[in-house]
């Protein structure tokens, strides 16, 4: 079953699709509210097509996500109770509740590793709100730790280039399917 190589050469469509900014944008600026598909989807195949405008994509990619990160941000604030079934519904209550934890003990530093973090940056977004940080340095930390994680990312993928992109795509199906293999074992064990 080729299903890894099929979705892996439509990403790399998209990310070569003349509109292509825009819905790394979109993409990034919804992921910090509630998408559950991270903006290095779209970033790093097109990292890999253009490598000399992967910087650029990076820091498109950071500013839409801290300005989601805002809206994020302003849902914490205002209308938490109204989001809250929500959260419950979809299982981040108890992230939410380690990400606050995390708020009171280090403050806004966490921010800082919210860029890295396997919990999803919308958690954090919301949870700043609702914990009513000063936005100010909450939307230039937001910044610059995604700005970290994106030009991380847009670099590696840069420097691989258009050569990787033929190797990735001999192996894309054992990757995903390894991949699959490592989630449902760490299920298993972590169930």
């Amino acid at each position: 079953m080729k299903i890894f190589s099929k979705m892996y050469d439509k990403t790399m469509q998209w990310s070569r699709h003349r509109l292509a900014v825009y819905w790394l944008c979109f993409v990034s600026f919804i992921e910090a509210v509630f998408f559950p598909i991270p903006p290095d989807v779209m970033l790093i195949p097109m990292a890999m097509n253009k490598p000399k405008q992967a910087m650029k994509y990076a820091l498109y990619t950071a500013l839409a996500s801290m300005l989601g990160g805002l809206l994020g941000y302003a849902i914490g604030y205002y209308a938490y109770d109204f989001v809250q079934h929500y959260i419950i519904q979809f299982g981040y209550q108890a992230k939410m509740e380690q990400v606050i934890a995390w708020f009171d003990q280090w403050g806004i530093l966490v921010l800082f590793v919210a860029g890295f973090s396997p919990i999803p940056y919308k958690v954090f977004t919301i949870a700043g709100g609702l914990l009513h940080m000063a936005l100010l340095p909450f939307a230039v930390t937001a910044f610059v730790s995604r700005a970290a994680r994106f030009i991380l990312v847009a670099k590696l993928s840069a420097w691989g280039g258009p050569k990787i992109e033929a190797k990735l795509r001999r192996s894309i199906e054992v990757i995903g399917w390894g991949v699959v293999v490592l989630a449902v074992i760490a299920y298993l064990i972590l169930r």
